[in-house]
């Protein structure tokens, strides 16, 4: 949507109206949606550099205790995130030019990342399964 606006203001003279308002609340909702399956596939940044020497059994501990820290993070995350869409919806707040509704976006936000929680939150308690993320 932005090339196309960027395309059409350069050799049209017209952009599409909103296109970065839209494209942002779409970036916003398909972070917030991709955080739960991240998690569950192991797919957040692990910077293993003081860690690489370690046992299995200690990186594993560290895991889980970094699990525990996502599922603190999210559990928080949601409940703002929660909190900023009802005060968004309450409050009949939308974007600047075409007035989109900011509520929704904090609407999608705010399930999925509970859900990134709850995986954080089991992965804690039960492990990990390393076979997730890897291709049969």
């Amino acid at each position: 949507m932005t090339c196309t606006s960027i395309v059409g203001r350069e050799l049209f003279g017209s952009a599409i109206t909103g296109d970065f308002e839209l494209s942002g609340a779409a970036t916003g909702a398909a972070i917030g949606l991709f955080m739960p399956w991240c998690q569950a596939k192991r797919g957040n940044i692990i910077v293993d550099f003081f860690t690489a020497k370690c046992s299995d059994q200690a990186n594993a501990a560290m895991d889980r205790m970094g699990a525990l820290f996502v599922c603190l993070c999210f559990a928080l995350l949601s409940w703002r995130t929660y909190l900023g869409g009802l005060s968004a919806f309450n409050s009949n707040s939308g974007t600047m030019i075409l007035g989109f509704p900011e509520w929704i976006v904090f609407a999608v936000m705010s399930p999925a990342f509970a859900l990134t929680s709850v995986i954080a939150l089991m992965q804690t308690f039960i492990g990990f399964d390393d076979s997730l993320g890897e291709p049969a």
